[in-house]
Formats: C-alpha cells, structure tokens, sequence
C-alpha cells in the first residue's frame, strides 16, 4: 500500500511539473507576441492578428458576387477566363521560377517596409483577392507597412471596401474615374512607407520577391527596380515562368516590347543573379525610393487612363541621374491580356496618341521627330496643356535637377540605338520619283481610301504638292498621313493600294534596293503599267518580279 501511496505521489507530481511548463511556455509566448501589451490594446494588424482577420473575412462570400455563371462567355468582362480565375484558390501554390544560385542569396537586415499600391477599375474579385493573398503569404511581415488598393470608381465599392478586414489592407475610392496614372499619383501621396510598390491587380508574387527588389533601393534610392515577370496564362490560369535574358525595349512609336539581350551581353553575365539594366520597364510593377519618386515630379497626372506613362518615367529617370534595372532573384506573374476590358472615353488609340504625344513633347526634344515619322496620325493632335504649364514646368525640373541625359549612362542618342539602329533617312519626308514623274495620292468621292497615281512633280511647296509627301518609317512603312503603301494580293501585276497602317503586316514593308523599291513579302519591285494599250501617261502602279533592266522599276526617294 505504501509502495502504491509512493507511485501515486510521483504521478502527481510529474502531471504538475508538466502543466507548470505548458503553462510557463504560453505565458512567455504571449509576452513576446504582444510585445508586453495586454492582448486588447494589441494594434491591429499586428502579426497575432493575422489568421483571426483572415477567418473573420468571408472570402467565399466576397467571390460570390458577379461570380461566372454557366452559358455565359467567361471572357466578356475581364478579358481572361473567369470561370478558371474562379476555380482556382485564392492561395494556390506555384513554382519557384528563380534561377537556383538566388536561393543561396543574403540580404540585409534593415531593408526598409514598402507601401504596396495596387490599383484596378472593375477587377475581376478572385484574381484582385490573390494578388492580395500572394502579397501576404510570400512576403516578411515587416517589409509590408501596408497594402493601398486604389479603386478607380469600379461599378461596385465593395470590390474594395470588403477587403479592409485583410490584414494591412486600406482602400482608396476615387470619386470618378481617374485612371491608373492619377489614381498611382493618389495611393503614393496616401503611402507613408519610405519606398513605393507598385503592383497591378492580377498578379501573384513569387518566393522571396521583395526582399531583392528593396536591397537595391537600399544600395542607391535612385535605382528604380522591377522583377523578372512571369507570365500567367490567361486561359488556364497556368504560371509560366519567363526568360531572364529580357529587358524592355521600344520602337519609335513608343510601343513597348520585350527584347533578348544579345550574346554579347549575356556573355558579360558571368552570375545570373545581377540585376540587368535595361532602356525601359514595363510600368506595371516596380518599386521606387518615394522621396525619389517625388523628385521626379511624379507621374505626368494629365495622362489620362492608361498607357505611355512607363515611357515618361523610364525617359526621366535616366535624364535625372537615376537607373532603371530588372531584378533576375525577383519574380512576379502577371495576367497578360490581349485586349482592355474597360472603356476609354476618347478611344483607345486616342488616348494612346495623347499620352505618348505629351512624353515625345516633354522629353525628346529633337529626337520627338522620329516619333512623329512614325506616328503621322499623332500631329497636330491636341494632348492637354500642350506648351503652356505643365510642359514648362517641366524643363524647369529638368534645367532645375540638372537632369542633363548628355551626362547620363543612356542619353537618348545612346537609349534610341540600343532599340533601334537609327538610320537619319529612314525617317525623312519627301518625293517618291520616277525621272520627272512622282508617286501621288488622289481621292475620288464615294472612295474610302486614295488611290496611288503617278503624275508630274510638283516642286513648290503647297497644298498641291502634300499629296506627294510621303513618310519612309523606320519600320519600312512608306506612309502617307495614317495610310500605307500595300498591295491588294501577292501576285504579279497586284495594285499598290492604301490601306490604314497596320503594325507588323507584311504587305506594308518597302525596302529600298539601289533604285528597286523591293517589297518585302514577296520579292517583286514597285513597278508602273500602262492603263491600257495607247495613252503613256496613264500609268498604274503595282508589283512585278524585279528587274535590272526596267526603267518602270527606278525610283528615286528625295528626302528633305
């Protein structure tokens, strides 16, 4: 019975010993998690709060609302495909597309937080709740200060307003619609992090993202940085990874495209891991010291919606002293779309014109003429304030800054060859002769386009003569206004035509072969044929198989 007493004892006595630690263990955790606060007076959005927030969010009732429905195009309203958006978590796992060396990588220990701006105008509510969610999962607590979601007047304020219970998460509701350039103006002024984000709203950051993108900010505040960008696929929703062999690059219409480094370059990257310095970034995700931000005027806010703003900002920092780089270790997918699901109210193409015409008037001086070579629609369109105001104001910031691009690693001479080997008389106007007669323009009423004639030069300048003025592109375009020289069909003997410039169409390239003009789809050389069997000076113009002997295919540019 003592025997019994005794095991007894030291039974009990184990049990306390073990719920004295359990209880010893709480306690300090507690202690440390609130950091000497009692729970009540821990502010919210502290790392404690995290999981409690995210369960008193009802996601399931959030995505609910315009929720694909069966029988309807899962394209129509946003321009992806909806119904996969929705079936995919909110939380999904996706790949580390990082090169292996950015895994054994060290960064700082004071890199400073960020303020994320993210904003959207009726954004599809499953892939606006996972930019969020990716943001969270895949970033250090303390590097995030907040998450800013501008909605830019969204048909319904809930969008947004709901998402205020996420942690870090304030919203912004634009009392009209702005844009995304004015609404990025509007979070910035808003953030109260030392360093910008910006991000778009159907995004999913990957593993480790951020803290790359701010060791450089930490390195120079003048180093403007933006990920490597996956490409999640618009139709499965799959993510993709991308080259980091990219940077950004441009025509002289100021369309933005992606480009290979050359070998040359990538045999200069002996580690994959340093960052790529490149001529533009795409504008919809980087990050940028705010004080830097500021001194760069901002973005231009009479920019009206959307596009050419990525131009402006590349242009000015550079000029300012400033580097735009592409960060390999930094990774984030992006939904590329092929077409804009809201509406612009002057039109697309307009607004495009607009905001590209205010970047080519501010910042490229001499070099906005091959601009306008390329984009003959955009003269003497209207584009805001034009001389007056903002534009000298901003040559004052310039002359003020000592943003001088003559003393900066890509001056414009410099950026412009990087893109495009610039060729001066491939961006001239002139005559298009044939000895004393000259390519002409001539519209008939009831006609949609000009027909393409010969007829005598006109030597004077005047009205009479601007029907012989046409535009050599860089592209090979031969350009009258917004009209190119084409061809009906690719045989023999097909009619020059013009037809609206099209980018990328085969049937509108010209290349100039000593006195050939070659066409370049398909080899033959503009050529006149007489209109019937008697009268010489009536000639057509078309295509014909090249040859060295005929005087119909001689031509000659005069170019002023």
């Amino acid at each position: 019975m003592r025997r019994l007493n005794r095991r007894l004892v030291w039974w009990l006595l184990s049990v306390a010993w073990v719920a004295a630690l359990v209880l010893l263990f709480l306690g300090t955790r507690r202690r440390l998690d609130t950091g000497g606060q009692s729970p009540s007076s821990a502010p919210k959005g502290s790392d404690i709060d995290w999981d409690d927030l995210w369960d008193q969010f009802e996601e399931r009732k959030y995505l609910s609302a315009r929720k694909w429905k069966g029988g309807e195009d899962p394209y129509r309203l946003y321009a992806f495909n909806q119904r996969e958006s929705e079936r995919i978590p909110s939380d999904r796992a996706i790949r580390d597309t990082r090169h292996h060396r950015c895994t054994t990588l060290h960064y700082r220990t004071d890199l400073p937080p960020t303020s994320i701006i993210i904003t959207f105008h009726n954004e599809a509510r499953s892939t606006l709740l996972r930019t969020i969610r990716s943001v969270l999962n895949r970033t250090p607590v303390h590097l995030v200060h907040e998450i800013i979601l501008v909605d830019d007047f969204s048909d319904d304020p809930d969008d947004c307003r709901l998402l205020i219970k996420l942690p870090k998460v304030k919203c912004l509701r634009n009392r009209r619609r702005e844009g995304l350039i004015r609404s990025r103006i509007r979070g910035a002024e808003m953030a109260e992090a030392e360093v910008l984000t910006f991000l778009d709203s159907h995004c999913e950051v990957n593993k480790d993202w951020l803290l790359p993108l701010l060791q450089r900010i930490k390195e120079d505040p003048s180093h403007v940085v933006s990920p490597v960008i996956d490409i999640i696929n618009l139709d499965t929703f799959a993510y993709v990874a991308a080259s980091s062999d990219l940077r950004g690059g441009f025509d002289w219409s100021l369309h933005f495209k992606w480009e290979q480094l050359s070998p040359k370059q990538k045999a200069k990257r002996t580690d994959p891991t340093e960052p790529i310095k490149t001529p533009i970034i795409a504008g919809g995700l980087f990050v940028i010291d705010k004080a830097w931000f500021n001194h760069l005027g901002k973005y231009d806010a009479a920019m009206d919606i959307w596009g050419g703003e990525n131009f402006e900002i590349s242009f000015r920092v550079w000029m300012c002293g400033g580097s735009l780089e592409i960060i390999p270790c930094s990774r984030v997918g992006h939904v590329f779309r092929k077409k804009h699901p809201y509406v612009f109210p002057e039109g697309n193409a307009n607004t495009y014109i607009k905001n590209t015409k205010r970047t080519a008037e501010v910042w490229m001086d001499e070099y906005k003429q091959y601009y306008y070579a390329a984009r003959p629609a955009a003269q003497g369109r209207p584009y805001g304030d034009e001389k007056m105001g903002y534009i000298e104001e901003k040559w004052d910031l310039i002359i003020n800054r000592f943003c001088n691009w003559l003393k900066q690693e890509w001056n414009f001479s410099g950026l412009f060859q990087v893109v495009t080997r610039c060729n001066e008389s491939l961006y001239q106007t002139g005559m298009i002769r044939q000895r004393q007669r000259c390519l002409e323009t001539q519209k008939s009423e009831g006609q949609d386009f000009p027909v393409v004639i010969l007829n005598p030069c006109i030597t004077s300048k005047g009205p009479a003569s601007a029907a012989q003025e046409w535009t050599y592109t860089y592209n090979q375009q031969v350009r009258y206004h917004q009209l190119c020289l084409s061809i009906q069909t690719l045989f023999p003997g097909s009619q020059a035509v013009l037809l609206p410039c099209k980018e990328g169409d085969g049937k509108q390239r010209w290349n100039k072969v000593g006195s050939h003009i070659e066409h370049m789809a398909t080899r033959y050389c503009l050529d006149t044929e007489m209109v019937g069997d008697t009268n010489e000076n009536m000639r057509e113009v078309v295509i014909n198989p090249c040859e060295s002997t005929a005087m119909s295919q001689r031509w000659e540019m005069v170019m002023s």
